[in-house]
């Protein structure tokens, strides 16, 4: 898979002829795979590399800013699971003013010129341009071919990121599962926090989100791989006999995993954070770039009176997380 920025382009970038998918595919759910199925398919038909075309940021975070819906998938997040559908190119256009304001007719020749697209997959209500003057009917007026993919339904419900935000939010990770296809996860870089939680016993590593709001907010047992050197070759070279508790996943680890902004911490500016605390586990993991995903929703955020209140809070949610891991010998989701 090749990644392309739309706006670095020119003449001298020419595309072979491609089919074109367009959207924000946040989360790559299965309508998505849906999608890129059928773009696969009419490659293969019409002998062209298929090309699914995103907008960074995403059109509503551009015109809401902090009060757009959350994100479900980061841009590296959509990428990797673009490419593990086996697209040939992911076209990220960066969605501005300029973006905003191009009339249907400067979309479609972008599409012919920069893109080099012959055919079209498009959902069955998809609009582009200014005020959303342009549709499939539009760019079949413009010479291309458009095939239109209807909604794809679960339990007789429409598959969408809306709804799968809606259930990652009541906690229900089985039924997230089904709709997105696989288990749902974060993946970041582990990266250096301001280390209250040595203070009070219950070290965390703080995993980067790379999106302005996660759909998700409170306590949680999580499994964590990591992604570029499995854990057990991390923990062999940092002489450490405290190796954790054992995940449900392939060289993973089991944690209790926090969501939010920290209520009880004051700060200047609250800013959303992931942290992981590994019971029964002491390490050096800075840098490593992990999996999150997410098993069972404990409990919300709480606004603790003092550190104390929450060093407690915190003990009471790691006793019940290793007792959910006691209890449960596997996953049933996580075998997607």
């Amino acid at each position: 898979m090749k990644l392309l920025r739309l706006h670095a382009l020119t003449p001298h970038h020419q595309l072979p002829p491609t089919v074109v998918t367009i959207g924000n595919f946040d989360g790559v759910h299965l309508g998505h795979q849906a999608m890129i199925a059928e773009l696969k398919k009419v490659a293969e038909a019409q002998q062209l590399h298929s090309l699914v075309m995103i907008f960074e940021p995403q059109p509503l975070e551009f015109f809401q800013g902090s009060e757009a819906p959350p994100r479900i998938s980061s841009l590296r997040e959509k990428v990797e699971l673009l490419t593990e559908l086996g697209v040939d190119y992911v076209a990220v256009a960066k969605f501005d003013d300029a973006f905003r304001g191009m009339s249907a007719l400067e979309f479609a020749e972008l599409l012919k010129h920069q893109l080099n697209a012959k055919s079209l997959v498009l959902g069955d209500d998809f609009h582009f341009g200014k005020n959303r003057s342009g549709d499939s009917d539009f760019l079949r007026q413009q010479g291309f071919d458009v095939t239109n993919l209807h909604t794809v339904n679960h339990d007789a419900d429409r598959v969408s990121s809306t709804r799968i935000r809606e259930v990652l939010q009541q906690g229900d990770f089985a039924l997230a599962a089904q709709l997105l296809g696989r288990p749902y996860s974060i993946t970041g870089r582990v990266v250096y926090g301001d280390q209250i939680g040595r203070t009070i016993n219950f070290p965390t590593i703080n995993v980067a989100l790379h999106r302005h709001k996660p759909c998700l907010s409170g306590i949680y047992a999580v499994d964590v791989q990591s992604l570029e050197k499995p854990f057990s070759q991390v923990l062999a070279t940092q002489n450490t006999d405290q190796i954790g508790i054992k995940g449900y996943l392939p060289e993973s680890l089991y944690g209790a995993g926090h969501v939010g902004t920290r209520p009880a911490i004051e700060q200047d500016t609250p800013e959303w954070r992931l942290e992981v605390h590994f019971p029964e586990l002491s390490a050096n993991l800075y840098g490593l770039l992990v999996r999150v995903t997410f098993l069972h929703y404990l409990h919300g955020e709480k606004n603790y009176s003092s550190l104390q209140a929450l060093q407690d809070g915190i003990d009471d949610d790691v006793m019940q997380l290793k007792k959910f891991r006691d209890d449960n010998d596997s996953i049933d989701f996580l075998n997607r």
